[in-house]
């Protein structure tokens, strides 16, 4: 006698199964963005997981995913201090992204994929956002992933792949090129070249074009959030002309310390260009924009 399974009850165990995986990988995903943004970098595996303030190393039970952090209320058992919030919310965001990829693509390669690059995505963002720097082991190891995981579609995604790489970086490099010409000053970080290499890698070429649309729309509706933002806090720094913070080393007048980028409401590139990316998965936009510039071809008679 055989018991079957409702396909709707099989659908929901896999993706609580994801989304478990997927907390516990924003746990170890937490870590990296603290480390790898770190100045100077740390290693990821040693020391193991600890109170970044105290220095107190962390049991088992206190390194559950976001249970931990309730049931700690949030302060470290060693000093008492607060632990972000950032931690439980990272793990959270994770959880989220694995278990809708498995509920919408079920057991597949496809929602693999999907999966481990909105998670890319997310570390990226984060670390952008909080010290204005990209990691390479981020977008780096995010292209080999990226080339991995188009293996199981066979050669035509392979060579999809390498040409979302070529042309992400390519084309984000020629826009620096340009904008650095006329700005006279780097306009574009290696960083943010790396990142579009690695999301073409996953996305293929056509989607980099509307990541970096998609991107410049983004940062500018952030950056005018931001702004205001800034002014309600600190009226009067935001009406004075120069920045209240102190002076940029004399060796490199344009140099800014991430804390006076802060001040002024700046938001780093990176962030947008990983929202605008991640819209386009979540809203499955990769085939139309395939096909539209597979019908502009063919106007052209390409």
């Amino acid at each position: 006698m055989s018991i079957e399974v409702p396909p709707v009850r099989l659908s929901l165990v896999l993706t609580a199964y994801a989304a478990l995986l997927g907390a516990c990988l924003g746990s170890f995903l937490n870590v990296c963005i603290l480390r790898w943004g770190a100045e100077p970098k740390q290693s990821v595996v040693r020391p193991p997981s600890r109170c970044p303030k105290c220095g107190r190393g962390l049991a088992w039970y206190d390194n559950v995913p976001m249970v931990s952090w309730l049931v700690l209320r949030g302060r470290c058992r060693g000093c008492g201090e607060p632990i972000s919030i950032q931690y439980p919310l990272v793990e959270l965001g994770t959880a989220i992204i694995w278990g809708y990829f498995a509920w919408r693509h079920g057991l597949s390669m496809e929602a693999l994929r999907d999966a481990v690059f909105v998670t890319l995505l997310l570390g990226i963002a984060m670390t952008d956002a909080r010290e204005y720097i990209i990691p390479n082991e981020f977008t780096y190891g995010g292209m080999a992933l990226g080339l991995l995981l188009s293996f199981p579609g066979g050669p035509r995604e392979l060579v999809e792949s390498l040409q979302g790489i070529i042309f992400g970086a390519g084309f984000l490099y020629l826009i620096g090129a340009l904008g650095s010409f006329l700005a006279r000053r780097d306009a574009m970080g290696g960083g943010d070249i790396a990142m579009m290499a690695m999301i073409g890698a996953f996305l293929g070429w056509q989607s980099v074009l509307a990541t970096i649309f998609g991107g410049a729309c983004i940062g500018v509706v952030l950056h005018v959030v931001s702004l205001a933002l800034v002014r309600q806090r600190h009226p009067a720094t935001a009406a004075a002309t120069e920045p209240a913070t102190a002076p940029a080393p004399a060796t490199d007048p344009e140099f800014k310390t991430k804390e006076e980028l802060r001040a002024e409401g700046y938001l780093p590139f990176g962030v947008s260009l990983a929202l605008a990316a991640a819209i386009i998965v979540l809203i499955d936009a990769r085939g139309p924009i395939v096909a539209w510039f597979g019908t502009y071809a063919d106007s052209l008679g390409l």
